[in-house]
């Protein structure tokens, strides 16, 4: 009688290193793909819907405070090619162009740089005269209607002052804030600005703290930067030959302030920073200021 043969051992499964691979592989590029389309979709948002900007001095105080975290819509003025992150020459003039309305705070790109961020408000629309007398806005050799509120404390060239908060309203009936130092004067007397057309003027609320249309761009008058807004340069000889914006170009405008949605104490001026700091996450709660929260800006 023959012995029966051993029972053959089951074969061990054995992993397939290429579809290990594949999967791996499929899995990265399953990753990529997210992160790409994430980033294209806040590209998309931030370019034609809303963009955050984080206000850097005292320019626009009392309506923006040094630390305020606020929210600007892209499409409240149409579309350039400074609306697109880093302002790529894609092409010129605005699509879709709605015309600003005097007394909007708004994010434009400095005429000198193409580049650099500044926020203002319009005070001169296209043909305007505009000139200060004595600290007071004339718009079209008519003074702005003031209205005293009392004295506060603010942010100016020498540092944190008493200054004299007053209610400003303009032709078209738009009350806002401004203060203005009761014994530091910075070009409360100029000569008269008239306005190019496709062209603005704009000016900080700090009326005393603020580099703005009143001063000279430092531009040459044939520089394309200048986008047409020509300026005369014998309104210099009132308030100096610093450098400052001068008047904006249309395409220069990024879009309109409408919010501030946070806001951080970063020191008690920018002679003195401090407060706020991201490299201290403590301080994002002690530093915070959240009456200045969901402000909306007019």
């Amino acid at each position: 009688m023959t012995n029966a043969a051993p029972a053959a051992k089951p074969a061990k499964a054995q992993a397939n290193p290429e579809k290990k691979t594949t999967g791996l592989v499929g899995e990265m590029v399953e990753i990529v793909k997210t992160v790409v389309y994430a980033l294209l979709i806040a590209l998309v948002l931030r370019v034609i819907l809303f963009q955050p900007y984080t206000i850097p001095s005292a320019s626009d105080e009392p309506n923006l405070y040094r630390g305020d975290y606020i929210i600007v819509t892209k499409w409240s003025y149409g579309w350039s090619h400074h609306s697109i992150p880093f302002s790529p020459p894609l092409f010129s003039g605005r699509i879709f162009f709605t015309p600003p309305k005097r007394g909007d705070i708004i994010v434009f790109k400095l005429p000198s740089s193409g580049h650099i961020d500044f926020i203002k408000r319009l005070v001169g629309l296209p043909g305007d005269r505009i000139q200060l007398k004595n600290g007071q806005l004339y718009i079209n050799d008519k003074p702005v209607a003031e209205k005293p509120l009392g004295m506060s404390m603010g942010d100016l060239p020498d540092g944190w002052q008493q200054v004299k908060l007053l209610q400003e309203t303009n032709p078209e009936g738009r009350s806002y804030k401004i203060q203005l130092s009761p014994r530091y004067e910075n070009a409360g007397d100029t000569g008269v600005y008239v306005v190019p057309p496709h062209c603005y003027f704009m000016m900080g609320d700090n009326r005393d703290n603020s580099l703005d249309s009143r001063f000279d761009s430092g531009l040459s008058p044939d520089d394309p930067k200048l986008g047409g807004c020509t300026w005369n340069s014998a309104l210099d000889a009132k308030v100096g030959d610093q450098e400052g914006v001068g008047f904006v170009p249309e395409e220069n405008l990024v879009g309109r302030a409408a919010l501030v949605l946070l806001s951080w104490n970063t020191g008690a001026d920018e002679q003195h920073p401090g407060g706020a700091s991201i490299f201290k996450p403590w301080t994002w709660f002690t530093e915070a200021r959240p009456s200045r929260f969901f402000k909306v800006l007019h």
